[in-house]
């Protein structure tokens, strides 16, 4: 209930500042020693749930949506993220890889919980996060200051491909970030809503979680 009030009196606020604390306990993973890279992810993703839940209320269009569009788009983004990663230059992670199966041990129940929390997390936490600041404030706010004005289904050229560039910037797989924020952009506008966005991001995420366990391709996580 701590945030009720302060989230009640601003929709700007309501649907930035979660994003903006999820990012800033990102940047403390790994500035406390290399396991504070995975205490850190799991302090947010519990953070993370916490703050959907006091934002909840406030963003009407905070509602997974479940359509045929919705899978299609996640799967193909995460065949896309997969398929495109050897052929381009990517950027620089700026410390280790994120693998607890070498941090804790291949096998250990501290290894196995750590990839299970990651997977919750990226699956259940993140898409709503980044899907309200970068589809339901970012873009529209690049269309219009008063942004609640701005229908979902509206597009605009410059704030699509600006705020696909702003999410494609913040991956280290920074043209399949740039793909894929088009694509859950598209869906929004297709199906003026959020919802489905917010799925399709889910299953990109479980799906890509699952082929890091799966194959040990760390370099996604």
């Amino acid at each position: 209930m701590l945030l009720r009030k302060p989230f009640a009196a601003s929709p700007l606020w309501v649907r930035v500042a979660p994003f903006v604390v999820f990012l800033a306990l990102t940047f403390c993973q790994g500035q406390f020693g290399d396991a504070s890279r995975y205490w850190f992810y799991l302090a947010k993703t519990l953070i993370g749930a916490w703050l959907i839940l006091e934002m909840r209320p406030f963003v009407s269009e905070l509602r997974w949506a479940i359509s045929w569009e919705a899978v299609a788009v996640g799967v193909a983004v995460f065949v896309m993220w997969v398929g495109l990663d050897p052929f381009y230059p990517q950027m620089k992670s700026s410390g280790p890889v994120w693998n607890p199966a070498d941090r804790f041990g291949a096998g250990t129940p501290a290894a196995w919980g750590f990839m299970v929390m990651r997977l919750l997390g990226m699956t259940l936490v993140v898409p709503p996060l980044e899907e309200v600041f970068y589809r339901s404030f970012l873009y529209r706010y690049l269309v219009k200051v008063d942004f609640q004005s701005v229908p979902f289904n509206r597009f605009a050229g410059v704030p699509f491909l600006a705020t696909a560039a702003v999410f494609g910037g913040e991956h280290y797989q920074w043209l399949a970030g740039i793909l894929c924020g088009a694509a859950y952009q598209w869906l929004v506008l297709r199906k003026d809503r959020l919802g489905d966005a917010i799925t399709a991001h889910a299953i990109t995420n479980f799906l890509l979680g699952l082929w890091v366990i799966w194959r040990g391709a760390w370099q996604f996580w």
